[in-house]
């Protein structure tokens, strides 16, 4: 391997954000760790459990988005599954929503802001827990 050999391999590890890029022989180990970030203490809210470090292994180009329809955050905030701490969440995985049904609230600069169903179908997927810090178009629900 040449100075040229290392220097599009830097490259690359750069461009695609991985976090391991190991070279044995014929074998070759790439890793690209999940972005984790807490946010700062937030008053009477619950801060979910965190992981230290994800991983995947899953080649780069073969990630592919789940059948269904994604509920977006139309907003940085903080994500509540329930409109009170003692209160059930508003929806569950497997529940059947309606056009219209509250599904979450997102606070926003001290703002409650309800994210409605815009479809009928079923929540496949809740992609964030309760009192996480969410980004403008994450991901917040899944629905077929």
């Amino acid at each position: 391997m040449n100075i040229k050999d290392i220097a599009a391999l830097a490259e690359i590890v750069k461009q695609n954000e991985l976090t391991k890029l190991e070279i044995n022989g014929e074998n070759i180990v790439i890793e690209r760790a999940a972005q984790v970030v807490q946010a700062a203490p937030i008053l009477n809210a619950v801060q979910p459990a965190v992981p230290e470090q994800m991983h995947t292994t899953e080649p780069i180009a073969e990630v592919k988005e789940k059948e269904g329809i994604y509920v977006k955050s139309p907003a940085v905030g903080v994500f509540y599954a329930a409109p009170s701490p003692d209160s059930k969440p508003f929806v569950a995985v497997g529940d059947t929503v309606h056009k219209g049904d509250t599904l979450c609230i997102i606070e926003a600069m001290k703002l409650m802001n309800e994210i409605n169903s815009e479809m009928d179908g079923e929540i496949a997927e809740i992609c964030v827990g309760n009192g996480q810090v969410v980004e403008y178009d994450q991901p917040l629900f899944r629905i077929i």
